[in-house]
């Protein structure tokens, strides 16, 4: 979603207004400067061209490595979610930070992130274990070692997390229980928050590409053309959480995201790099058949027109309701943010992306995008019925290479047994 722009930096209250809280790296806002919905809109502020330069200029950035990541392939996107992650994390930790308990607590902060890599472990051993397993298969070594890994992945992890109970338990200090424990409380809803729409995203990018890159494409290019539109169009409020977003912006973006979305659709859709699933973590390239949702349908066009007949692919449909839900429906995790933010009296969860705030900021539609549409995958794209591949799927992902070996012994015995008996009663 578009931001809240402002002009300037937050600065300090004059008067008897109560003292704000300050941290290094913080944009706040002073209690004068959140006005009346409609008061302050992006067509009267004399420094939006400014704004709306440096907002253009990292987003071109942004864009061009998102780009490069995609073309490396799969595990790379998922580096990228991982380090998204850290940043997300390293942000909503510092956001109930208080400097002078911490320097009463040494080793908290490093608490917070032990919790973190232990549910980064859970979350994504369960994901990834056999596709991991899969990678090694050709060295003997490394296939046990993984292969023990998935074994003891659960208990591992539980014992991690144990471990960080008891340090929390042993840490406690006097006078500064309700500091320690609303810490302990905050950091559980940040792993719930930011693993919990992660765990879908890996899981998108690994049925293909597609289903990672295309959401996150049309939330892009909602957030842009809502953006726009309100910059250029805007007079109209739309939400009083977020003042200087418009309906012009809000209707303006939705259209846009829709169309986007069916003609993007073809576009990645003729990509077999895009389209195929990955079942390990290589970076190989891949082949696949597409699939029916994937091959062309072919329509017939009036007389008039230049071309006779246009190709469309069924996955276009789909991506209708990807766009409708992109534009309509996901904007409200960038309304929780404002909410959030002024909860708390800040402007930006951070200040790493110049005119965009810090990465959740730039998170915020994208966690609910990326949850619908791995449900939506699941649910109206992926084969309700057992076929040949979903088994071999199920066979690679779960079994061990002993137990695949076993298997093909088994069935191999059990067909031979089968022709026998078919060749006997033909006699």
């Amino acid at each position: 979603m578009q931001k809240d722009s402002g002009s300037g930096g937050p600065s300090t209250p004059s008067g008897p207004t109560g003292r704000l809280r300050r941290r290094r790296g913080s944009n706040e806002v002073p209690p004068e400067a959140i006005k009346e919905n409609g008061s302050d809109l992006l067509v009267n502020d004399i420094n939006k061209y400014k704004s709306m330069l440096i907002r253009t200029y990292s987003s071109v950035w942004m864009i061009g490595g998102f780009a490069f990541i995609i073309y490396m392939g799969h595990l790379y996107i998922w580096a990228m979610v991982v380090v998204i992650q850290i940043f997300m994390a390293k942000e909503l930790f510092n956001l109930l930070r208080r400097a002078h308990e911490d320097r009463h607590l040494p080793g908290f902060r490093l608490l917070n992130w032990h919790f973190f890599f232990t549910a980064m472990l859970f979350v994504y051993g369960r994901i990834l274990n056999q596709r991991l397993a899969n990678t090694v298969t050709s060295d003997k070594f490394l296939y046990q070692l993984v292969s023990r890994f998935i074994k003891y992945h659960m208990v591992t992890c539980y014992f991690m997390y144990i471990a960080g109970f008891m340090w929390f338990i042993l840490t406690l200090k006097k006078k500064m229980y309700k500091y320690q424990f609303s810490q302990y409380a905050w950091t559980h809803m940040i792993l719930i928050v930011v693993f919990t729409q992660s765990s879908f995203t890996v899981a998108n990018i690994f049925e293909g590409i597609f289903w990672f890159l295309l959401p996150v494409s049309l939330i892009v290019i909602n957030d842009i053309a809502a953006y726009f539109f309100g910059f250029f169009l805007g007079r109209t409020p739309l939400i009083k959480l977020s003042p200087k977003k418009t309906w012009e912006g809000f209707i303006g973006a939705s259209v846009t995201t829709i169309l986007s979305a069916f003609l993007l659709a073809n576009i990645l859709g003729r990509s077999q790099w895009l389209t195929c699933p990955r079942k390990d973590l290589s970076t190989g390239w891949l082949h696949c058949d597409p699939g029916p949702l994937f091959k062309p349908e072919y329509f017939a066009l009036p007389e008039w027109f230049p071309w006779r007949e246009i190709p469309i692919l069924p996955v276009q449909w789909h991506a209708l309701w990807l766009g409708l839900f992109a534009s309509i429906i996901a904007p409200f995790g960038g309304f929780f943010a404002s909410g959030f933010k002024r909860a708390f009296k800040i402007k930006d969860f951070g200040d790493s992306i110049p005119g965009h705030g810090g990465i959740t900021d730039r998170m915020d539609c994208q966690m609910v995008m990326a949850v619908f549409a791995y449900i939506y995958h699941q649910s109206f794209v992926a084969p309700q019925s057992t076929t040949i591949e979903m088994l071999m799927d199920q066979i690679l992902m779960n079994l061990t290479l002993e137990e695949q070996l076993d298997l093909y012994t088994k069935l191999g015995q059990m067909i031979q047994g089968r022709q026998f008996g078919e060749s006997y009663l033909n006699n």
